[in-house]
Parts: structure tokens; C-alpha cells; sequence
């Protein structure tokens, strides 16, 4: 699963150059894939051109051969300009594969590579969620009692701990513990043991990113 031609650098200028690279690598790749070779590997619907898909609760299309990504609401899409977002679905069309989840969560650490980025993926990710969230968790559970499309559970025997469909079949489960007098907030990221087979460790911190953007909206949408 790891690309060491295309590994991505942290996190500035050399970052954006990376995805315009990454961009146009991946969809001269994808452009001379079998769609239906994609579609059974990734479990997508493929019909008349296009894969569909969800993100973070939200309907995406996928065309082929040429790759565009749009968000769709209702009657109407919208093209997607976002690279992270762009990369990632190239990646996972290209490279990825859904496989049935076998009920194991794993930590970043466990994902192959994920012990010699970890330290970057907490600074990046678990940090942020303690940040963000760690003050109101009650905030945070309403994001998913409040949105269905997120198709989110509350795990059992945590106070704060929600398992939710990142893309299409493939779950990350957050957990926080909030911040007291006596303590910092607190948080964990698991991923659904499908998760390797789909992302690479540097992609699956990417998708953590998005993740924690969309969240973060959610939450500021409904106050």
C-alpha cells in the first residue's frame, strides 16, 4: 500500500506541491484501470460512467475515465476543487480495497507503517481532537444523534465514543475523555480493521484530517 515515490512531506509549501504531483499521477493511473476491476475491489456501484459514494455522510460521484468528483445535494452537484479530498478517492480507487470488517478496531500504531508516524498523527490528529472537542463532549455526541447520514453508533461503556462511516463501508470510532479540574482532555482514534486494506498510514492520517474538518463544521453549524 505504501507509494515510495509519492510518500507525502509535512506539512507547508512542499505539501501543496505534493498534491498537485500526486494529482496528476493518479489520474493518469486511474484513467487506464478496468472500472469494473475497480468497482468489485472497492465495492462501489459503477453505472453509466461514474462511482458513487459517500464521505462523511455526504453523496459523491466519481467519473471515469476522466476523474471528477462531485458532491451531490438533491438535484444539483458540485464539482470538488479540494486536493485532500481529490488525492484520497484517487488513491483509494487506484490502490485501495474494501474488504468485509472482521469486528477488530485498531490503533494507528497497529496500522502498517502507523509506529513511525505516530508521533506526527497525534500531534496532527489526536491532538486536534482534544482541542477541539475535549471541552464538550456533549457538543460532540450531538453531532451524531443530529446527523443520521453519518451512520454512527455509540459505543457501549464510554462515556463519549461514537463509531461512524468515514467512506463508503470503512468506520473510524473516536473516543474522548473530557477535560476536568484535575485532567486534560483526552482522546483516541480507532479504525475499523478493514481500515488497512483501504488507506495507507499516511492516507489514513489525511482521512483523519478531513474527518475532524467535517466534524468540526457539523458541530459549529448546529451551534
Amino acid at each position: 500500500m505504501r507509494d515510495e515515490q509519492l510518500t507525502m512531506p509535512e506539512p507547508g509549501n512542499a505539501r501543496k506541491d505534493w498534491k498537485d504531483q500526486a494529482d496528476a499521477h493518479y489520474s493518469a493511473q486511474y484513467k487506464n484501470l478496468d472500472p469494473r476491476e475497480i468497482a468489485e475491489r472497492c465495492n462501489l456501484p459503477f453505472e453509466a460512467g461514474i462511482f458513487s459514494l459517500r464521505l462523511m455522510g455526504v453523496d459523491y460521484s466519481a467519473s471515469f475515465p476522466e476523474f471528477e468528483l462531485r458532491q451531490r445535494s438533491g438535484k444539483t452537484e458540485n464539482l470538488i476543487m479540494d486536493e485532500s479530498i481529490r488525492v484520497l478517492i484517487l488513491r483509494y480507487l487506484c490502490r485501495g480495497k474494501w474488504t468485509a470488517p472482521g469486528g477488530r478496531q485498531l490503533s494507528y500504531s497497529d496500522i502498517p507503517w502507523g509506529n513511525l508516524y505516530f508521533r506526527n498523527f497525534e500531534g496532527r490528529c489526536i491532538k486536534r481532537i482534544e482541542n477541539t472537542f475535549g471541552n464538550d463532549t456533549t457538543g460532540f455526541s450531538k453531532i451524531f444523534e443530529e446527523n443520521e447520514s453519518l451512520r454512527a453508533e455509540k459505543l457501549a461503556g464510554k462515556e463519549c465514543a461514537w463509531r461512524f462511516e468515514f467512506l463508503s463501508g470503512i468506520f473510524i470510532s473516536i473516543i474522548i475523555w473530557e477535560k476536568d479540574e484535575d485532567f486534560p482532555a483526552k482522546a483516541q482514534i480507532l479504525f475499523d480493521d478493514n481500515f488497512p486494506a483501504a488507506f495507507s498510514a499516511e492516507d489514513t492520517a489525511v482521512a483523519c484530517d478531513i474527518c475532524i474538518s467535517r466534524l468540526k463544521k457539523m458541530k459549529d453549524k448546529h451551534g
